[in-house]
This record gives C-alpha cells, structure tokens and sequence, in this order.
C-alpha cells in the first residue's frame, strides 16, 4: 500500500487541454525523475473545467521528500506560471492509503466513487462482498500533511475505489472519468 494522493483540479473555462498537454509534456517525467509515481490523470466527463489525477509515494516522509524536490526544482519553476494560469482551485486533494490506480489501456471511461461510510464494520463487510482487488480500495490517510504548501482536506473518512459496484447504504459521489494518455 502507498501513500496516494486523488487530485481534482477546477480550470478555467477551456484550459483542461492546455493543462493536459503541459501535464504530461513536462510533469509525468519530471515527478517520475524524484521518485514519485504518477497514477491515472482523468478529464472529467460530467465538468469540462475539471481535471483528476493520482500519484502515489511508498510513505510520508518519502512524499515529502518527493514534493519538496519536484516543487523545488528547476522544471516546476519553468512550468509553475503556464500550468498555474490554468487554475481555479487545486485544493481539492484526498490523502489516501492504497494500491494507487492506473486505468488500463484502451479504457474509455472509470467511474470513481469517493463514498463516506458512517460505520467501518459495515463498510469492510460491504466491500468483501462488492469489491475486488481491481476496484484498487483506497481509505483516507490521517497522517497529518507534512507538506503544507500543497494543502489536503482533512476532517473526513472516505473510501475511494475505480470501477462499477453495488451502490453502498453511505452518501457517495460518482466520477465519471475519461483517461489521459
């Protein structure tokens, strides 16, 4: 299991593409240099202003390490002010614990769902029953962010998984998610 992150990034009007193509031109590679792994990168079906991606790192202080490399280095400071100019809001950000995700090749379409169980007896018994290792589970990540330049949203306990599934009894928020790359 790995420390992710669920990125969900609200653009200005018609800058998705302009982020994407920036995204992964410079940023997959340049993160992937510090050690950081680069998950699935989405463009979301229902929000044409809306990009998601996962990257993962093997632990905090490994994360930390990673961040203040790639955001300190040479490439970031290039590239900040193009991909920050396409941004509304990159504050939406779930730390998680999990396998990370990678949709596979020729997927048109993930559905993500980020749900808020209110029991977690209930939720593993709920997910032995609907969910597979290739659902790629992810729970919330308490650790405190050590980061805080990049802030994270705190104060929840959620479960995120990739892929169809039985609708769980707990408030959830469906995805629909069209792969990069």
């Amino acid at each position: 299991m790995s420390i992710v992150e669920l990125r969900q990034y609200t653009l200005h009007p018609g800058a998705r593409e302009t982020l994407i193509e920036l995204f992964e031109r410079e940023f997959v590679t340049g993160q992937q240099a510090v050690g950081i792994t680069v998950g699935g990168r989405f463009r979301d079906l229902d929000d044409p202003d809306r990009f998601v991606w996962l990257r993962a790192f093997p632990d905090m202080a490994h994360r930390r390490r990673a961040l203040e490399a790639f955001y300190g280095g040479p490439l970031w400071q290039r590239h900040r002010e193009a991909a920050n100019a396409t941004m509304v809001d990159s504050d939406d950000v779930l730390l998680l614990r999990g396998p990370c995700f990678t949709a596979l090749p020729g997927a048109r379409q993930v559905v993500a769902t980020v749900c808020h169980p209110s029991d977690e007896a209930a939720f593993d018994a709920y997910a032995a029953r609907h969910l597979a290792p290739v659902h790629a589970l992810h729970r919330t990540e308490h650790a405190e962010n050590d980061f805080p330049r990049l802030p994270v949203r705190t104060g929840e306990d959620v479960r995120v998984w990739f892929g169809p599934a039985e609708p769980p009894p707990w408030p959830v928020r469906r995805l629909r998610l069209e792969p990069v790359g």
